[in-house]
């Protein structure tokens, strides 16, 4: 929603024709506060909140995507990187919060960590996480004490290496770090890859066909939620703020995994369904990808995941998300 007001407002027509109450977008730090510490341009946030309240919309915003000046090297700048002084980003979490207090429902506290290439291509910390999200969640609740703070959605991954962490050990390091006090809803990410989204863990993960690991499996989600349950937090919530199956066969990373349209369609409804049978009361927001950019072509990974065409066509998994029967 961010550069263009009309394909906003189209796209949120479609997310509430859909029946869904909620819509999440990034905020990126470097958009808003580009130039210098202090100066902020809220002209785009201030257009996106006020037409997701016409809407009728809950908006969860995603924090990440540093201003440059906030890197320590200034010769070797990153996409996505925590800033030298942390506090810098409290400062702007807190401005945010004061600025929307009681109009933006949630916030999700930066995005996969646990990969390097999030976390300014350094070796992934969760220490170092739990020390950002720290900050931003109290700068956040003194603002607007009722906003919802989620945890950043971790990418499920069997890497662990200075280029990953597995999901599972991360937030595990997390709760070692004592990150339980910073977040109120536990973010997570679950692709479903190519395995439908009823299969066990344990069958993805004996099973080449499904990747050979449990993290290929949708039901994922329920490792991420034992880990919660064992550090003696399983009175919160989960927020999927990812999910989907990508219908890629041009970019070879996601290719192996592709699905047709209908089987898209099919295994999105199956998801919800699923979780709206097994993961209650433990499970809150479900976060599908995408509505897609009105720039992305088939170049980009993106497109191949989304529900909608760049153009604000249907794929029939809008069409079958649409008349799935809702709670």
């Amino acid at each position: 929603m961010w550069w263009k007001a009309d394909v906003a407002q189209r796209d949120l027509r479609l997310i509430k024709e859909m029946g869904f109450g909620w819509v999440k977008q990034e905020f990126s730090w470097r958009e808003i506060e580009g130039i210098k510490k202090g100066e902020r341009d809220w002209y785009r946030p201030d257009l996106i909140v006020d037409m997701v309240e016409e809407a009728g919309l809950d908006l969860v915003v995603r924090l990440d995507r540093q201003p440059f000046w906030t890197e320590a090297d200034q010769l070797d700048l990153h996409e996505n990187a925590p800033p030298a002084n942390f506090q810098d980003f409290g400062d702007f979490c807190g401005a945010l919060a004061e600025r929307y207090q009681g109009r933006i429902a949630a916030y999700q506290v930066w995005n996969e960590p646990n990969l390097h290439r999030e976390w300014g291509d350094k070796p992934p910390n969760p220490a170092e996480y739990t020390q950002l999200l720290k900050v931003c969640y109290q700068a956040i609740k003194a603002a607007d004490p009722q906003a919802i703070v989620i945890s950043a959605g971790l990418a499920p991954t069997g890497n662990n290496d200075v280029t990953a962490v597995p999901d599972i050990d991360f937030l595990q390091g997390m709760y070692g770090a004592g990150a339980a006090a910073y977040f109120d809803v536990l973010g997570v990410h679950a692709p479903g890859f190519n395995a439908p989204p009823e299969l066990d863990p344990a069958e993805a993960a004996a099973n080449p066909e499904y990747g050979g690991g449990r993290w290929f499996a949708f039901r994922h989600v329920e490792d991420m939620r034992a880990i919660m349950v064992a550090n003696g937090d399983g009175a919160k919530q989960v927020a999927i703020l990812e999910m989907g199956w990508t219908l890629d066969t041009v970019n070879s990373h996601y290719s192996w995994f592709a699905v047709d349209e209908q089987t898209q369609a099919d295994y999105l409804v199956r998801a919800y369904q699923y979780a709206a049978e097994n993961w209650q009361p433990w499970i809150g927001l479900m976060s599908m990808i995408y509505i897609a950019d009105y720039h992305w072509t088939e170049e980009n990974e993106q497109w191949w995941w989304s529900i909608v065409l760049p153009d604000g066509t249907p794929r029939p998994a809008y069409e079958a998300l649409r008349d799935m029967e809702k709670g």
